[in-house]
């Protein structure tokens, strides 16, 4: 969301190049959007905008030049993050996201970043070894 949206820490996400993200994020942003549409912290035009740009750069995934390199659900990643739900107590959602850069942290041992700005979640992801962006949140 911050990719899109001007919060807190947004400069810690739009300094970077590439992001390796879960097929949900196809739902996860567009929903963060609109949400803060319906709790008037963007007015309908700027919603209807900041999903246009989102949906440019999913349709970009895995094209050169494109931001997004997206996950999908296989069956042993869902395994994964039942197992990180138990382990870590983590929401269905943000398990997946955690079970998806350890698949891709398996792929390439050099993707070792995760990021994210909900709590639970990035304690989790440092117990799994990754290194959080931002490495601290305000």
């Amino acid at each position: 969301m911050k990719l899109y949206s001007d919060e807190t820490q947004h400069q810690a996400v739009r300094g970077l190049d590439l992001f390796v993200v879960s097929c949900v994020a196809r739902i996860e942003v567009p929903a963060a959007i609109w949400r803060k549409q319906r709790i008037g912290e963007l007015d309908v035009a700027d919603a209807a905008l900041l999903t246009r740009d989102f949906e440019a750069d999913w349709a970009a995934a895995g094209a050169e030049g494109g931001r997004f390199v997206v996950i999908g659900l296989p069956s042993g990643l869902l395994e994964q993050a039942s197992s990180l739900v138990a382990s870590h107590g983590l929401r269905a959602y943000d398990a997946i996201q955690l079970a998806s850069g350890m698949a891709a942290r398996q792929a390439d041992h050099g993707c070792d970043s995760f990021g994210c700005f909900d709590g639970d979640l990035r304690r989790a992801a440092a117990v799994e070894g990754f290194t959080l962006v931002p490495n601290e949140l305000v």
